[in-house]
């Protein structure tokens, strides 16, 4: 898709990036020493803190990534939901309050607190980092994907806009702005995410069945009963349409993938110019053409869609939005046209709904049908690539039940490594939340434990009714209409965009300050581990209060450069996807070594080194060796990954957990208990 900006989003953007800004500036003054820039000096109060941890939790994942794997596979997406908030009953009843009893700045501080050892400093300031920048990453992925339909600029120049900008929060005025900004869009993005989910059930759903074309059907053109073309000219006969005659550099692709693999034939266009693309699909009574999109980069760069070049002008084209809606129960069949009067005859009716209900929604939608979309990845002989999106018409039950996203395959499947894939992924985010760097470091900024406990609480609250309005944006992003075929991350903002430009500017602008809070609250402690735990702590470099923030404050700029920079790089996988590798990597790390000093008192030094070590190295191998990141990542087959399945926790978290243990029993004797 093409994104032509809005005035309207333009101002409302920069006022909220320029008030984000100014408040930095201002708070700046209390965060001179090194409790009011790690810590806010623990006086923020609990209510705050608590819809401040909604704020840093509630990242670009959250809110771009689950509402657009809802709108691209259904209900798979809310998995995600819930295994993100599943994890906040570890914080709430194991990590909360002995957080804030043993901890003063960083991570490292309470998985030292008994010890005093440089290891343990040097491990879980390690750990820190790359938690920090492997979550990074998709912050940094959906701040470049906002800035696209938000202000028209390339996806490079929102990464490097949003690096810019949270570096200068968290160099003005560290936690005590981090704070405020969290807080802020905390509240923003619960209160307009609402609103739009009223506005989704206030429009109902609507049919639209001309969006896309549909022709058959057609008793040509089948080789055998799996759909093959096997005589193109009979088919474009019988469909009335003429067959694309490609030329030059284009010649012969028909024959050397188009049909090959996925069955695809191309029609030249009503204008003599470029083609239309159309997928074979067989069905009882006969040969259906649906009309798909395909997109084309040919070796020097240049992108053609649908043979055309890429633009809104004369002789160009686009891809056109998705999301669209083809059947609706029987009682709600349309006898009216959209302008009020009765359907003549040949006349398609609309069906629509009118208002539904929270539930209502539910049931109306399990018994429609859904258009969702797929692709083919086609290489052609010439060195071009093509990127086929196609139809797939699909029940309203099976958007609603699990099971429909690869990565949740293994719910209905029968293979076990699919199973153990799921499972894994789950243990990750349940387990994650409580290890996260950013998020332990919250609880730092009230003054007691129990002010700790009731801003978890508070978190939680607000954490739980916003995931539940996922799952509404989602499914109403995926019968909107106005959904970009080639990237899922944008949906909750173009559902926005499809009922007002208002709604959009500051639905985007708000998820722009998400990413803000979250970046803000990585690189804060990013910088922490380096100044505070790895200098100071392992280096023994004798800061003074205010050369202790300056480092941290250089390190905070290290850090967001490496951040935009992985931005870039990574910019076409989708943000929850991402996210996954940040809370196996923190579950398998810091975990086992939290809850076992908590819990178990002949835990040693030596042991919770050896177990942060352990887990963050074996996740991180694994992650980087899995079939996923072979294929997503590196561009090489899966199929030759050394790794059984992609999510790492089922194996890594025992291992760490179990590594803890034996060193521990073998190092009890020569380390003094950790009581």
């Amino acid at each position: 898709m093409i994104y032509d900006p809005s005035m309207t989003a333009v101002v409302v953007f920069f006022l909220f990036v320029g008030f984000t800004v100014g408040l930095s500036f201002y708070l700046g003054s209390k965060a001179k020493s090194s409790a009011g820039y790690f810590a806010a000096h623990g006086q923020i109060p609990w209510f705050i803190n608590g819809v401040a941890f909604a704020g840093d939790y509630l990242s670009a994942a959250s809110f771009l990534g689950i509402c657009g794997m809802i709108a691209a596979y259904g209900y798979d997406g809310f998995l995600y939901s819930i295994g993100y908030l599943a994890g906040w009953i570890v914080a709430l009843f194991v990590i909360a309050e002995p957080m804030k009893r043993l901890g003063k700045f960083t991570f490292a501080d309470a998985l030292d607190a008994k010890f005093n050892s440089r290891g343990i400093k040097a491990a879980a300031g390690i750990s820190t980092l790359i938690v920090s920048v492997f979550y990074l990453i998709p912050q940094m992925v959906g701040a470049g994907v906002l800035i696209q339909p938000l202000l028209g600029f390339p996806h490079w120049v929102g990464v490097v806009l949003v690096g810019c900008v949270v570096i200068t929060i968290v160099v003005t005025a560290g936690m005590v702005s981090t704070t405020w900004v969290q807080f802020l869009k905390g509240s923003l993005l619960v209160v307009f995410s609402t609103v739009l989910v009223v506005l989704v059930l206030q429009q109902g759903f609507r049919t639209d069945r001309d969006a896309f074309e549909t022709i058959g059907p057609l008793s040509v053109g089948l080789a055998n009963g799996e759909g093959n073309l096997s005589d193109a000219s009979a088919v474009a006969e019988a469909a009335g349409r003429s067959l694309f005659e490609a030329a030059g550099d284009d010649a012969g692709k028909d024959d050397d993938g188009w049909k090959e693999v996925g069955n695809y034939i191309r029609f030249a266009s009503a204008e003599d110019t470029g083609f239309d693309v159309y997928k074979a699909d067989v069905r009882e009574d006969g040969l259906y053409l649906m009309e798909a999109q395909a997109k084309t980069v040919t070796g020097d760069g240049v992108t053609l869609i649908g043979g055309l070049p890429k633009g809104s002008g004369e002789n160009e084209r686009t891809l056109q939005p998705v999301g669209q809606l083809t059947r609706l129960p029987e009682e709600f069949a349309a006898a009216d046209t959209d302008d009020g009067t009765e359907a003549g005859d040949g006349e398609e009716a609309s069906e629509q709904t009118g208002a539904l209900g929270p539930i209502q929604f539910f049931d109306v939608l399990r018994r429609s049908e859904v258009t969702l979309w797929g692709s083919d990845r086609i290489a052609h002989s010439d060195g071009t690539v093509s990127m086929v999106y196609y139809q797939k018409p699909t029940d309203g039950s099976r958007v609603l039940r699990p099971g429909e996203h690869p990565t949740f395959a293994g719910i209905r499947s029968g293979r076990w490594t699919d199973r153990v894939n799921f499972l894994s992924l789950m243990l990750a985010l349940f387990c994650g939340t409580a290890s996260l760097p950013h998020i332990l470091i919250r609880y730092y900024t009230v003054k007691d434990a129990a002010a700790a406990r009731k801003s978890t609480i508070v978190g939680i609250a607000s954490i739980g009714f916003f995931y539940v309005l996922t799952l509404y944006l989602g499914l109403g992003a995926m019968v909107s209409g106005t959904l970009d075929v080639t990237n899922s991350n944008m949906a909750a903002p173009l559902l926005a965009r499809g009922i007002s430009d208002l709604l959009f500017a500051i639905i985007s602008a708000i998820a722009f300050t998400t990413v803000l809070g979250t970046v803000s609250g990585l690189i804060l402690a990013s910088s922490g581990a380096v100044a505070h735990d790895l200098l100071g702590g392992v280096m023994g470099v004798n800061f003074s209060e205010g050369n202790q923030v300056r480092v941290a404050k250089i390190a905070a700029v290290v850090v967001g450069a490496i951040s935009i920079l992985l931005g870039i790089l990574f910019q076409n996988l989708n943000v929850s996807y991402l996210v996954g590798w940040a809370f196996s990597i923190a579950a398998s790390a810091n975990l086992p070594a939290l809850v076992m000093l908590l819990f178990w008192k002949r835990t040693t030094a030596a042991g919770i080194i050896a177990s942060v070590v352990v887990g963050m190295f074996s996740s991180l191998g694994w992650i980087l060796l899995s079939a996923e990141t072979f294929g997503k990542v590196y561009g090489i087959d899966p199929a030759t990954s050394p790794i059984p399945f992609s999510q790492p926790g089922i194996v890594t978290i025992p291992l760490a957990l179990l590594t803890l243990v034996v060193v521990s029993l073998m190092t009890g004797k020569s380390e003094p208990a950790s009581n």
